[in-house]
């Protein structure tokens, strides 16, 4: 039951939070490509990946360029398995063993598009000067402090007693 919760609930984060396609490194947009604007020019605007890194031009492009790549191979969303699950949850009778082979199905063609995300992204980070790299692990190292005490408020009373026992002890 948990490994299915699990499951389900990482298909949802992934889902609701976006995977970045569009040019420039952004999240996809409902617009019309040619209604899109650039968020790599606009540092004011972007909250991606390479947040706070002056990029030059040329890596801009090189990026821009990865991304439209990226775009055309990147497995899409599969509607139809939407669909399918959305069938299920809606059915007379609750079907335990078909929502959880769709949940699986779907769990991995999420899987399979973060890898394809995230080796796109390692060829973008490698477009980095080490000074370039250095500010990015420090900007990601920060956002995991903010996470964790922003995660230690969610915790339940008796979980935050026994987190700050065992630290202090």
């Amino acid at each position: 039951m948990f490994k299915a919760a699990s499951i389900g609930l990482a298909t949802l984060l992934t889902l609701s939070s976006g995977v970045v396609l569009a040019d420039g490194a952004k999240p996809v947009s409902a617009m019309p490509a040619e209604h899109d604007s650039t968020l790599l020019d606009k540092p004011q605007e972007r909250n991606t990946l390479f947040d706070g890194v002056n990029l030059t031009e040329q890596q801009r492009q090189q990026m821009r360029d990865l991304m439209h790549q990226a775009r055309k191979d990147l497995p899409h969303v599969n509607v139809e398995q939407m669909e399918t699950m959305h069938r299920l949850v809606t059915a007379e009778k609750f079907d335990q063993g078909a929502v959880r082979a769709q949940a699986e199905l779907m769990a991995q063609e999420q899987v399979d598009r973060q890898v394809e995300m995230a080796r796109i992204r390692n060829q973008m980070f490698n477009l980095l000067t080490p000074e370039q790299k250095d500010v990015l692990n420090r900007k990601h190292e920060q956002r995991m402090k903010e996470m964790q005490a922003q995660l230690s408020g969610l915790q339940p009373p008796s979980a935050q007693k026994t987190s700050s026992t065992s630290t202090t002890e």
